[in-house]
């Protein structure tokens, strides 16, 4: 029964999360319609729009069944799952937003959520943090610092300087914004649910200055990835975003807990070529998404006996008129046809 709930948590969630984004991109576009400045160019409009209030409640509703969905059920059932919402974003836009995914970009999605699965399958297990104090030590572990000021720079740099030049036309900006400034919310979050385990133990957690800057930290997290999610909703594809987003957010989620948690000490080998090969999975679907995602696949594109209407066609290989080829032609008149202009120049 528990692994049933579980399941059943774990798919509500990747539902409630894939409509969000299509929710939210519904709200935006009523905006844009009605001459709202708009999300990409710094407008905040959408705050009025009750669209967008119900994809952030859609989101809400879906973190919140994916956080109970580990209580019931393996890490290795529930977050692979989570990869279910890119297919349902993807096939809500195509119904209510008209927006059309090719062949190209299907295969795309469907390599990313394979090769994030095939990383989280084989992710090594975090060490256990029971209380405040440990993790306290572990922020203040030297790779985690040097992980952070990273981040923050980077965070920095494309905001305010790839944004204003690359923003409204390459869809990684923004994004790669959000999945950064997320590595470090999840950390926050891992960090408050210490704290109210201690707190329903009995102890005095409200003291502790640490849940309290942990706190303020998620907030600040949190809003800097709804503004730039949102810019990067308003300016590309649902389609697009949303598997990009998953790949960048996971990879930068397990990068940091790998480096907070000391993860991957104790890896076999099987593990490691487990997680390069996702990684270059992800790496092939990006590809494939971006690189292709503007050419039309047409049926003329394809070879001749998959078209419609040519099935009956036979190769030219086996016709019985075909020409006969170049590389099988005599490079010197035969004897009969030397003979032939012989006598024909006799008679002249």
């Amino acid at each position: 029964a528990g692994f049933g709930l579980g399941l059943g948590l774990a798919l509500s969630s990747s539902a409630f999360i894939g409509s969000s984004f299509v929710l939210k991109k519904k709200g935006l576009l009523r905006l844009c319609r009605r001459g709202r400045a708009r999300a990409g160019q710094g407008g905040h409009a959408y705050l009025r729009e009750w669209l967008w209030w119900a994809g952030l409640l859609c989101m809400g509703v879906g973190e919140a069944a994916n956080f109970a969905a580990y209580a019931f059920a393996p890490a290795t059932l529930v977050t692979p799952l989570g990869a279910l919402s890119v297919l349902v974003s993807a096939v809500l836009s195509s119904t209510f937003l008209n927006e059309q995914l090719n062949v190209h970009g299907k295969i795309g999605c469907i390599l990313s959520i394979l090769g994030s699965t095939v990383m989280v399958i084989h992710a090594p297990q975090e060490e256990e943090v029971s209380s405040l104090e440990s993790m306290a030590e572990k922020l203040k572990d030297p790779g985690f610092i040097v992980f952070a000021v990273c981040v923050l720079v980077s965070s920095l740099l494309l905001i305010f300087v790839a944004g204003p030049r690359y923003g409204q036309s390459n869809v990684l900006v923004y994004v790669l914004v959000c999945s950064a400034i997320g590595s470090l919310s999840v950390s926050c979050v891992k960090g408050l649910g210490i704290a109210l385990k201690e707190l329903f133990s009995g102890k005095p957690v409200l003291k502790e200055p640490l849940g309290w800057v942990l706190l303020v930290c998620l907030v600040i997290c949190i809003s800097i990835q709804i503004n730039y999610l949102n810019k990067a909703l308003d300016i590309f594809n649902t389609s697009v975003v949303t598997p990009v987003y998953y790949v960048l957010f996971t990879t930068a989620v397990m990068t940091c807990s790998t480096i907070l948690f000391k993860e991957w000490q104790h890896m076999v080998l099987d593990n490691v070529v487990g997680s390069i090969s996702g990684f270059l999975t992800i790496v092939s679907g990006i590809f494939l998404l971006h690189a292709f995602r503007d050419m039309p696949f047409t049926p003329s594109l394809l070879p001749l006996f998959l078209q419609p209407g040519r099935a009956d066609l036979h190769p030219p290989w086996s016709s019985a008129d075909r020409h006969q080829s170049c590389q099988h032609q005599p490079l010197l008149p035969s004897e009969d046809k030397g003979s032939q202009s012989a006598e024909e120049e006799e008679e002249e």
